[in-house]
C-alpha cells in the first residue's frame, strides 16, 4: 500500500494507550514509506499520526472540507491541503486517493467514515483493505453489534470478514498487505428464514 486514510478522532481521549497507538501507526508509515491522507486536523488523535509523520518527512494529505477549515482546527504544517466543499466530496477524494483504510478510537465521525467504507466494500464498489485498530478493547461493543445484526440476519456472516481487526499495528498492516477482496456476488440480499 502507498498511500491510507487514517479516521481517527479530533480528540484525544482519556487513555494515553490511544496516543501511544497513533504515534505507533504514525512511525509505521514512515517506516514503510506509506503516505498518510487524512481530514487535515493538527488536533486530538489526527494531530497525533499527523504530527509523528511530518516530525520524519513522511508523505500527509489532509483533505477538509471549507465549513471546518478553521484557523484553530487545520494542520498548517500540511503542504498537501485539499479543501473541498462537502463532506461527501470529502470522502470521494480521499477514496481515489488511496489503497486502504485503518480506523483508530474516535467518535461519530469516526464510525461515519468506517461504516461508509464498509458499506462500500461490500456493494463491491470499492475493493480496499478496511482495517481496525482495536487498542484496549475500544470497538469491543462495535463487534458486538455487528454480531447481533449477522445474528439477526441484517449482515450476511461473510461481510465482517470486509474488517480487519487487530490490536497491534504490526499485525493490522501485515494482514492489510495480503487482504483480497471477497468475489462479487451478484445476489444482494438473500432472505434466511
Amino acid at each position: 500500500m502507498n498511500k491510507v486514510v487514517v479516521f481517527c478522532g479530533s480528540s484525544l481521549g482519556f487513555n494515553p494507550v490511544y496516543r501511544e497507538a497513533a504515534t505507533d501507526l504514525g512511525n509505521y508509515f514512515v517506516k514503510n514509506n506509506i503516505g498518510l491522507v487524512y481530514g487535515g486536523g493538527k488536533i486530538g488523535m489526527m494531530g497525533i499520526v499527523s504530527d509523528t509523520i511530518l516530525g520524519k518527512n513522511g508523505e500527509v494529505i489532509g483533505v477538509v472540507p471549507k465549513l471546518l477549515e478553521k484557523e484553530e482546527v487545520v494542520h498548517a504544517g500540511v503542504e498537501q491541503m485539499i479543501v473541498c466543499k462537502k463532506m461527501s466530496e470529502r470522502k470521494v477524494i480521499m477514496s481515489k486517493l488511496v489503497d486502504g483504510y485503518i480506523t483508530l478510537p474516535g467518535g461519530f465521525g469516526t464510525l461515519d467514515e468506517l461504516f461508509e467504507v464498509l458499506t462500500l466494500n461490500q456493494l463491491h464498489i470499492e475493493q480496499k483493505p478496511v482495517g481496525l485498530l482495536n487498542i484496549n478493547g475500544f470497538f469491543d461493543a462495535i463487534l458486538l453489534q455487528i454480531d447481533k445484526m449477522i445474528e439477526e440476519g441484517y449482515v450476511k456472516p461473510e461481510n465482517k470478514n470486509l474488517l480487519i481487526i487487530e490490536d497491534s499495528v504490526d499485525k493490522l498492516l501485515e494482514k492489510m498487505n495480503t487482504y483480497k477482496a471477497p468475489k462479487k456476488n451478484h445476489v444482494i440480499h438473500k432472505v434466511v428464514r
